[in-house]
């Protein structure tokens, strides 16, 4: 079947506010969705099926099982797969006036601004807060607008940073909503989150592009929306630009913005589901969960939830070898690089994939 444009936009094109006019405009757009999980899985196919001319899509991630419960578009059969190639995919077979393109590599500071260069709006869909404060900067010194999006539990915000004022300047950026990067917050695989609070967050964020794209209605500028899904409640926090391209440029040139997360991790220091398997009645070896209320497979020894890891404070064995495990090898890794950066002799592993791959190759 080979819709026409009449035909698939229809329902769209009869609001007044949009019209040919505002389709064309959507149509003539270039957005880039950075993260393909649970905020930009949704948001990528929504603009997509509105009409969105060109989507880049940038994830370095894999499906993972336990994606799916809140990560819609992605099926069983998706394990295992680049995210953004499965997305992208998913796209092209339901959106045919979007032309979609896609990274497989992180956003680095080394890459930041060539993703950027060629686009219209830049979408946060990460989970991941140096690479969320990395899009702004980058956002606010080559002036592009930024629609940010973040899940904490059953909370969510939402905003649209650095948008170009009517008096020329900029409106406010997220160093305006938290001037330092937290350290302490924990991310979706550590905290949870509830699948429904997800998918309204990433709409809220379609909604902010659709708004400025086709120049209608008002948007989160120099505001930021926050959500409760338990209350059902929001409110508005009122921003004021304070922090200008200028100091953001100092803290650019200072910064790494490096998410452990991320990097690639070290196969030194790395122990695959079938070697762990091979070795779990040996009695020399130590293992400690880094996150809490695991399912796991398996007898641990300790259970040290990340943000509370210090490795000074674990007395340890040289005798033993030491295996960190969490959801997906994540934390587990960055637990790990901690072990060995205080104790180098120490023998410690990271289980690749997580308590999430060892199941799945152990069924």
């Amino acid at each position: 079947m080979k819709p026409t444009k009449n035909q698939f936009f229809k329902r769209q094109t009869t609001l007044q506010e949009i019209g040919e006019v505002g389709q064309q405009k959507l149509q003539n757009a270039t957005v880039l969705v950075v993260g393909c999980g649970g905020l930009g899985s949704p948001i990528a196919v929504y603009l997509a099926s509105s009409g969105i001319g060109k989507i880049r899509l940038v994830d370095f991630d894999t499906v993972d099982i336990s994606n799916l419960h809140r990560q819609v578009f992605y099926s069983l059969e998706d394990v295992g797969q680049p995210k953004a190639a499965v997305l992208s995919e998913f796209i092209k077979k339901r959106a045919p006036f979007t032309k979609v393109t896609f990274s497989n590599k992180p956003v680095t500071k080394d890459n930041v601004f060539k993703l950027i260069e060629n686009v219209d709006i830049v979408v946060d869909g990460t989970d991941s807060l140096p690479t969320k404060y990395l899009l702004n900067d980058a956002c606010v010194l080559k002036n592009k607008p930024l629609v940010y999006g973040s899940l904490y539990k059953f909370d969510g915000y939402v905003a649209t940073f650095n948008v170009l004022q009517k008096d020329g300047g900029y409106s406010a950026n997220l160093r305006d909503a938290f001037p330092e990067m937290a350290t302490d917050i924990p991310n979706c695989e550590e905290a949870g989150t509830l699948n429904s609070i997800v998918g309204m967050i990433a709409t809220q964020q379609v909604n902010e592009v659709l708004k400025l794209i086709t120049g209608i209605g008002k948007p989160l500028t120099n505001q930021l929306l926050i959500y409760n899904s338990l209350q059902n409640t929001q409110l508005k926090m009122k921003l004021k630009p304070t922090f200008f391209k200028e100091k953001i440029a100092k803290l650019f040139k200072a910064q790494t913005y490096f998410d452990a997360i991320c990097a690639t991790q070290n196969s030194d220091l790395l122990i695959t589901s079938a070697e762990l398997k091979s070795r779990l009645k040996e009695e020399d070896l130590e293992l400690i969960a880094v996150l809490p209320n695991l399912k796991l497979p398996f007898k641990v020894q300790q259970v040290i939830p990340i943000q509370k890891f210090k490795p000074e404070n674990i007395v340890v064995n040289f005798n033993k070898t030491y295996i960190m495990v969490c959801q997906r090898g994540m934390n587990s890794y960055i637990a790990t690089k901690m072990m060995k950066k205080e104790y180098p002799e120490l023998n410690v592993f990271s289980l690749v994939g997580g308590i999430s791959k060892y199941k799945i190759e152990n069924n």
